[in-house]
């Protein structure tokens, strides 16, 4: 938990949570903040298994992964491609549309090049190519509000994505262990599901079962899988989509879901009568070597 990245303060709340779920399983469980030390805490405090709940970059890249590879010791999650390929929005959106999957338009900018070749139509949201938890992202509405919007972004990564902006309603399909999980709709009270929305309670209205018809509830589970294999995913991950009038796109998918009081895939857990520490032990069965 912990780790390097933007989100290290998140990641403390799910690694704090799964840590109690696991010692009251009865696991000897011990709290590692991923720092640069961490392969010598790994061997100091004897790790027969890792439980990754770190998000973002060093922790949810594939990293940390590669790692846990190097050094022998199972871990829970996705292998080092699919981390790799989820973290980087970019690279996810270019796998997607290579096998025909809905989602919205896109742009990519560095830091070097400037705007004004780009045809953009607004509104757009703009984003690090590389972070989560809604870290560094604007919706942007018109040309005088691009300029902020690129430089919040450019705080966080060298790359820099300007999505089309999709108006529609939100859901989210976890995926455990290849299997997808009841649907969540998420109705955040501001409009935008932002950091402040995600991670504040009463913030936001989670829908669970989420309002769908059965029709699009099965495109949107048969989209989630089909994301969920061809990024190569393993274990837990978490498919993003907004459902506008044309059906579901895909936003984004984490390799590592969040695991806190307000995530998403405990929720979808506990609609189908799984209980958080239950959820917890799963995902720890599924630990493995991938390489």
């Amino acid at each position: 938990m912990g780790g390097l990245s933007a989100e290290r303060e998140i990641s403390f709340r799910s690694g704090n949570a799964c840590l109690k779920a696991l010692i009251s399983k009865g696991y000897n469980a011990v709290a590692i903040d991923a720092r640069r030390d961490l392969p010598f805490k790994l061997r100091d405090e004897g790790i027969e298994v890792a439980f990754i709940a770190l998000h973002g970059r060093y922790g949810e890249d594939g990293t940390v992964q590669g790692l846990l590879e190097i050094m022998g010791v199972p871990y829970t999650g996705s292998g080092v491609l699919a981390s790799a390929i989820a973290i980087n929005k970019a690279v996810t959106k270019d796998v997607l549309i290579s096998k025909g999957i809905r989602t919205p338009g896109f742009t990519t900018l560095n830091r070097v090049e400037d705007t004004k070749g780009l045809k953009i139509q607004f509104p757009v949201v703009v984003k690090p190519a590389k972070e989560g938890s809604t870290i560094g992202i604007s919706i942007v509405r018109g040309e005088e509000e691009l300029a902020p919007a690129l430089s919040e972004a450019f705080r966080f990564d060298s790359i820099v994505i300007i999505e089309q902006f999709v108006k529609g309603r939100e859901v989210t399909v976890s995926v455990l262990d290849g299997n997808p999980m009841t649907i969540v709709e998420v109705r955040p009270k501001s409009g935008f599901y932002d950091f402040h929305a995600k991670y504040t309670a009463g913030m936001t209205e989670y829908i669970c079962p989420a309002e769908i018809s059965s029709e699009i509830n099965k495109v949107c589970k048969d989209m989630a899988l089909s994301v969920y294999k061809a990024v190569g995913c393993s274990g837990a991950a978490r498919v993003d989509m907004i459902i506008d009038e044309a059906g579901p796109q895909v936003i984004e998918i984490n390799t590592i879901p969040g695991m806190t009081e307000t995530s998403l895939l405990p929720k979808a857990a506990d609609c189908e009568g799984m209980s958080f520490d239950d959820l917890v032990e799963r995902i720890l069965d599924g630990a493995s070597l991938k390489g």
